[in-house]
């Protein structure tokens, strides 16, 4: 089993899923977001996380590319990311062509859960800042990472699995994640 990509919109839970996931099954986590922060905060792009959704598309597909070398070059990993990104000027793609190209996941995972409870985690986490999207504007961005992972799997002839992450339910989706890592 080579690369797994794990993906869910912001607030879905998928970093709490996939770290417990990944700690059981033994692989090492590398979050896309943190590799492009990094790259980003070192050209003096940006000072925080949730800026980088705010930069220039050219400029954050120039950061894709850099990381996902950077990612690369490490192995085996379970890639913690975002298969779309909500920006001012609509849905950016997490994993571009030449991301997962240069990735080759072997399967990609989507975390899910109901757009009304994703909307109520926003707007309880205090630690981020968050865009307070409708319902229905979750349910769309849900459905174009569905898209986008068909996409992903498309060209590269990686598996998608959908592990859903309900309210109180959290060990079920690590079960879940952890029989998908193997």
């Amino acid at each position: 089993m080579g690369t797994v990509i794990v993906t869910g919109v912001p607030g879905v839970g998928k970093t709490t899923v996939v770290t417990r996931a990944a700690k059981k099954a033994g692989l090492e986590i590398v979050v896309y977001g943190t590799e492009m922060f990094n790259i980003a905060s070192q050209r003096g792009l940006v000072k925080d996380r949730d800026e980088m959704r705010k930069l220039e598309p050219a400029v954050q597909r120039e950061v894709q590319r850099a990381a996902a070398k950077a990612i690369a070059a490490r192995g085996r990993v379970v890639v913690d990311t975002h298969c779309m990104i909500q920006t001012p000027r609509g849905f950016l793609p997490g994993l571009p062509e030449w991301v997962v190209r240069g990735l080759e996941p072997d399967t990609i995972v989507l975390i899910e859960t109901d757009p009304a409870a994703i909307a109520k985690r926003r707007q309880g986490d205090a630690t981020r800042a968050r865009d307070a999207d409708s319902a229905q504007m979750i349910e769309l961005h849900q459905h174009l990472n569905r898209g986008a992972a068909a996409a992903v799997a498309t060209l590269t002839g990686a598996t998608v699995a959908i592990v859903r992450n309900e309210d109180g339910r959290v060990d079920q989706a690590v079960a879940e994640l952890t029989a998908v890592l193997g």
